[in-house]
């Protein structure tokens, strides 16, 4: 029998990557690392930033409340050692300093004059608002008088000596609103010192802490 030929069929080479191919395989590889990073970084910054910020903003402080500047009208004493006295106006303006990063809204109050812890006077103060990093100016009258002052005998060298020291105190109850969400109740405190020149009659110092 004749032996039958064999059929040879030709082997295909596979070719593997080239080194070229390794490389930009390699550098994109690297590429996508460092866009990672990079976001990485940043949203790390941002979320610094929006914490920094958040933190700052609810840092909420009490408002201040003071004296601007008081005049008087009216002015009448009597240093006499039996029956002392003194009545006068005040006028004075008022403020309400907001330093916070929301409005601060407030309650009706009192302010209070006192003559060596008698009372002497007293004025109220209409409910407002003192808007997000501002003062709220107000003005405010106030009869003074010393029909309740208990120590007549020291009031009587107070007033011959040409100076009278007053206080004036206060307290305002309210709450700061920041962005509608955030709702913290302050109160703002008034606390200041008055020395008038009876001969001049005017304001010889005006000291608020």
């Amino acid at each position: 029998m004749a032996q039958k030929k064999q059929q040879v069929y030709p082997i295909e080479l596979i070719e593997g990557p080239t080194k070229l191919d390794i490389e930009s395989e390699e550098l994109h590889r690297t590429k996508c690392t460092r866009y990672i990073a990079y976001l990485a970084i940043f949203a790390l910054f941002e979320t610094m930033v929006i914490l920094v910020c958040l933190i700052t903003l609810m840092r909420i402080k009490s408002p201040k409340f003071q004296l601007r500047a008081v005049s008087i009208e009216h002015l009448n004493y009597s240093f006499n050692t039996t029956s002392p006295s003194f009545n006068m106006i005040f006028n004075a303006k008022i403020a309400v300093k907001n330093s916070n990063f929301g409005h601060f809204k407030f309650k009706n109050g009192t302010i209070t004059l006192t003559y060596r812890g008698d009372p002497i006077g007293d004025a109220s103060v209409s409910k407002a608002r003192a808007r997000a990093r501002s003062t709220k100016k107000m003005n405010v009258t106030v009869d003074v008088n010393s029909n309740h002052v208990l120590s007549k005998s020291r009031l009587a060298k107070d007033l011959k000596s040409g100076y009278l020291m007053l206080t004036s105190q206060g307290k305002l109850s309210g709450k700061v609103n920041l962005m509608k969400m955030v709702k913290r109740r302050r109160y703002a405190h008034m606390n200041c010192t008055i020395i008038i020149n009876l001969v001049r009659k005017f304001i010889q110092d005006l000291k608020c802490i």
